[in-house]
């Protein structure tokens, strides 16, 4: 029988539960221990799972393979840079696009020198729809891609408002405009005392939210417009070998935190097939993503 992989999940959010289903759906890999400081109330039902506060001690718990990183993405590279230098493989879904070369730069010099594997950016975005645009590219490599979001909740932009001081909850919807170019309709629960004309200067100066036209409105509740659904729709006008207007076309409706849960997971076990260093998904062959033989696979997809 294969060994199975041994994985640590940290964090225990929206997409560490999707996670937590993910790693105990697939049939080669082993959840080791869950890595949460917070004191949340539904860890308790998954008791039979080792519960650490701390990713400095998940060495205690035995051979663990790899770490599945459901953090927010401003933490997620001191995440990882902590964790390969104890020794373990990485995966986290780092959204902060303009970032994204400067981290895996980073990341890539710790990995080699570990002798471990990072992947970063393993989303849907950037993740999944990285590898459509590459394809879409190398199907036509002259043209336009317009990449447009939602309309549909962003976790990464809802991280970043909750971050911001006096802010007790935040929901931040994505609306597409057409041609790439988007709206953040951002819902604030503020904390007692808490400034709205403040929070709202520093919602629309902070990075995840300076480059679009963003709209901050306070709400005595913003688990009452909480949806999880997203979606994307990819579009490409180009030009194959002298043949133009190719028209390519790449949508789907998903709940976010579930694809993501699923392709970092997915990306944990293609983590182990590659050379130490750091990697973002369009690296990796899609291959290595999936359970089972490469022969079964071949003959079932190609």
């Amino acid at each position: 029988m294969q060994k199975k992989t041994e994985l640590a999940l940290i964090g225990f959010g929206n997409v560490g539960k999707c996670a937590y289903d993910a790693i105990k759906n697939s049939p080669d890999m082993n959840l080791k221990c869950i890595v949460e400081p917070s004191d949340y109330a539904d860890i308790p039902p998954y008791s039979a799972d080792i519960r650490e506060k701390d990713v400095k001690n998940i060495r205690a718990y035995g051979d663990i393979d790899a770490a599945v990183i459901c953090a927010g993405s401003r933490l997620c590279p001191d995440i990882a840079e902590s964790l390969l230098e104890l020794g373990i493989s990485t995966v986290d879904s780092y959204d902060i696009h303009s970032n994204i070369w400067d981290v895996k730069q980073r990341l890539d010099k710790t990995a080699k020198k570990s002798g471990k594997v990072s992947v970063i950016s393993a989303g849907w975005d950037p993740g999944s729809d990285s590898v459509i645009r590459a394809l879409f590219e190398a199907m036509t490599p002259n043209g336009l891609s317009y990449t447009n979001f939602g309309p549909g909740m962003s976790m990464g932009h809802s991280v970043a408002a909750k971050s911001i001081e006096g802010v007790e909850n935040a929901l931040s919807m994505t609306i597409p405009a057409g041609a790439g170019v988007h709206r953040r309709m951002v819902y604030v629960q503020l904390k007692p005392g808490a400034s709205f004309e403040k929070i709202e200067r520093s919602i629309k100066n902070d990075p995840y939210f300076s480059h679009d036209e963003t709209h901050v409105t306070q709400v005595g509740d913003v688990t009452e417009f909480t949806d999880m659904g997203h979606g994307v729709s990819i579009n490409r006008k180009g030009v194959s070998a002298n043949a133009h207007n190719q028209l390519l076309e790449y949508s789907h409706k998903i709940n976010g935190p579930a694809v993501t849960a699923q392709i970092l997971v997915n990306s944990a076990r293609a983590a182990l097939k590659q050379k130490p260093g750091c990697y973002t998904l369009i690296e990796i062959p899609v291959i290595d993503m999936l359970p089972g033989s490469q022969k079964d696979i071949i003959e079932r997809l190609v």
